[in-house]
């Protein structure tokens, strides 16, 4: 390797947490926002680098339009996936203090808000709100006029504005709120969970059809309840219940629960908790296909900046 070809290479492995932390808000999907990645690399290394001035800026640019034209491609597979569609979960390291003021915007209600906006919006959402680029920036990448993407902003900001949790636990009472409800349900232990439960809490399951789970949203905390509560007590997904553990993690920023067991990954949880310290909404991914990065034991340090 020339050492203009490494300085190359390190330019882009300098970017590439940076790269990953957009393509996967912008998807929603590990394994998508690894390909986009990959291909940005193909495409930086045939690039003329010469009149690339800002290298950051540029490779931004290269993995946002790769990740709008792959998420083009997969939204008519979504439209017909079989049951609620979840964004695949991911095991973060939060222990910077910039990675936990930032947190929401990586969550996976944050996550499943940006599913409703289109490619477009969401990619500038994305650059925006997350990452602060100029409109002007954002424009270059997108392909669009300055004038058109502040008006995407404004319509992405507000739409997300009304959908996002507006109340949110701080990330003490999640992990406690968390630890209570791993205890609880592991236990059976019905009347805490009702304690933890708001009682309009919506349980989302997504097997995708390759597991069996609740084809519509779970509402109402008594339901919810008794659909934890008998964890401990019958088979889940050809796992016996004293075969079943259960860890407690950080998923998507914020803690969540690994359910394994017969040597697999079978389900994460994790949850939307109000200022009250309710549980709100769980998400619970089971299809197998959006566990393999959990199982793979892969952390990933998402960027902001």
């Amino acid at each position: 390797m020339t050492p203009l070809a490494n300085a190359d290479q390190q330019v882009f492995h300098r970017h590439r947490n940076l790269l990953f932390s957009v393509a996967y808000r912008i998807l929603g999907t590990a394994a998508d926002a690894e390909d986009a990645v990959q291909d940005a690399w193909i495409r930086w290394s045939s690039a003329d680098r010469c009149q690339v001035a800002d290298p950051k800026a540029y490779l931004a640019r290269i993995v946002s339009n790769l990740a709008m034209q792959r998420l083009r491609s997969t939204r008519q597979q979504r439209e017909t996936y079989v049951g609620p569609w979840l964004p695949e979960p991911i095991l973060t390291d939060g222990d910077t203090a910039d990675v936990i003021t930032d947190a929401e915007s990586v969550s996976m209600a944050m996550l499943v808000v940006l599913e409703t906006l289109s490619p477009l919006e969401r990619a500038v959402f994305v650059l925006r709100e997350v990452f602060d680029f100029s409109h002007a920036e954002i424009a270059v990448a997108v392909e669009r006029s300055e004038a058109a993407v502040r008006q995407t902003a404004h319509r992405a900001r507000e739409h997300v504005r009304a959908q996002r949790p507006r109340f949110t636990a701080d990330r003490s009472q999640q992990r406690g709120v968390t630890e209570r409800f791993l205890a609880a349900a592991t236990g059976g232990d019905i009347n805490t969970l009702l304690e933890l439960l708001s009682p309009d809490v919506t349980l989302w399951t997504d097997g995708g059809g390759k597991v069996r789970q609740a084809l519509r949203p779970i509402r109402g905390a008594e339901t919810v309840a008794a659909w934890f509560a008998a964890i401990g007590t019958v088979t889940y997904q050809g796992v016996e219940p004293h075969d079943m553990h259960a860890a407690l993690v950080e998923i998507n920023q914020g803690p969540g629960l690994v359910f394994s067991g017969a040597g697999r990954v079978i389900a994460t949880i994790s949850f939307d908790i109000d200022a009250d310290g309710r549980i709100t909404t769980i998400h619970n991914v089971a299809n197998p296909d959006k566990l393999r990065t959990v199982a793979d034991g892969t952390t990933h340090q998402l960027e902001t900046s």
